[in-house]
């Protein structure tokens, strides 16, 4: 049904409380976080909040030397803001599909565009794709998060995993990559061949290459980066 009364609408789209804990899809595209304390979330993804919150901008020192020169690099892709407090509050990024991990002492990659939110608990880093920078437009870089806790991720649709092994590697589209695990290290391999089928000029040809055990997610969308076409301020 698409047309309602108010009193219909009203009844049919609004919150409900599911009682899952921290992280909560309330929708398939906006997450509900029930805070009582501290969250990590990507800088401009919040849309509503209820209760007592503070909201911060992420320290340009608060992670260390290291990661402020790796944040300069990859311009605002990575950039963070940390919410404290205590009430609901609901996150959505340009409508993209969330799904929510639970990590129990487990590693997993995160395009940067992709990361959504994560648990203090949650240890983080972020890895430059340096062979493949300046191949391709805009900043192409991931986030290693590892250990006990949740995480919130993105994609344009419904996610695809697929399944890695020694004998069966898997070849993705970077700008279509959205995760994969901890235990991978993709290569970058071109094929010059394929320009003439994929259509457009900016870096098809190249292929992220995963080999070993494990799993790497993928979208059926390609999204642009824009983190080293411009300023980063």
């Amino acid at each position: 049904m698409n047309r309602y009364s108010v009193s219909q609408f009203v009844e049919h789209t609004k919150q409900q409380d599911k009682g899952e804990g921290l992280f909560e899809l309330e929708t398939p595209r906006m997450l509900e976080i029930n805070l009582e304390g501290q969250i990590w979330s990507k800088m401009g993804t919040m849309v509503s909040y209820r209760g007592n919150m503070k909201f911060e901008r992420e320290g340009i020192l608060e992670h260390g030397i290291g990661k402020l020169f790796k944040k300069a690099l990859t311009g605002e892709g990575t950039a963070l803001m940390k919410v404290n407090g205590n009430g609901k509050l609901y996150l959505a990024d340009q409508g993209k599909k969330i799904s929510i991990l639970h990590l129990n002492d487990e590693a997993i990659f995160v395009n940067g565009n992709d990361l959504l939110a994560f648990e203090p608990s949650i240890s983080w880093d972020i890895k430059l794709m340096r062979k493949i920078a300046g191949m391709m437009s805009g900043g192409l870089f991931n986030v290693r998060l590892e250990g006990r806790g949740m995480i919130a991720i993105t994609s344009h649709y419904e996610p695809l995993t697929l399944i890695v092994t020694p004998d069966n590697p898997v070849y993705t589209d970077p700008n279509a990559t959205v995760a994969w695990s901890g235990t991978l290290s993709p290569e970058f391999v071109t094929d010059i061949s394929l320009k003439t089928f994929l259509g457009r000029g900016s870096g098809e040809s190249i292929q992220m290459k995963f080999t070993g055990d494990g799993f790497v997610v993928v979208q059926p969308f390609e999204e642009v980066y824009f983190g080293n076409t411009g300023s980063s301020s």
